[in-house]
């Protein structure tokens, strides 16, 4: 995946399209990443009941979170340039892999 957590993605496709965020979480083996504040979902939970001790129970309520998004439904937003592009790897100096803006060719991370 060339997609990892901190960085800044669009959505380009779905019900968000054009927008932005920041990426929470990534799931590799689903090829799914969490954008901040985007994808959201809604999640009915029951009441529940509380220990003994404080007794009584919880009000039932609608939870909101932010839902899972495919990889390929987001682009990798260029910190140099600030327009979403496509992203190459390219070696360093040093010898270890490095992402590369393929539209301006800005080194990304490395």
């Amino acid at each position: 995946m060339n997609i990892k957590k901190g960085d800044t993605v669009e959505i380009i496709a779905g019900k968000d399209k054009g927008k932005r965020g920041e990426v929470l979480r990534v799931l590799p083996t689903e090829n799914r990443v969490v954008v901040q504040g985007l994808n959201i979902r809604r999640k009915h939970q029951r009441a529940q009941q509380m220990a003994r001790v404080r007794g009584g129970q919880t009000a039932p309520e609608i939870v909101q979170f932010e839902g899972p998004l495919d990889a390929s439904n987001v682009m990798l937003v260029c910190p140099k340039c600030g327009e979403p592009a496509r992203v190459g790897r390219q070696r360093n100096a040093a010898g270890r892999g490095a992402r590369v803006c393929r539209r301006c060719q800005a080194i990304i991370d490395g």
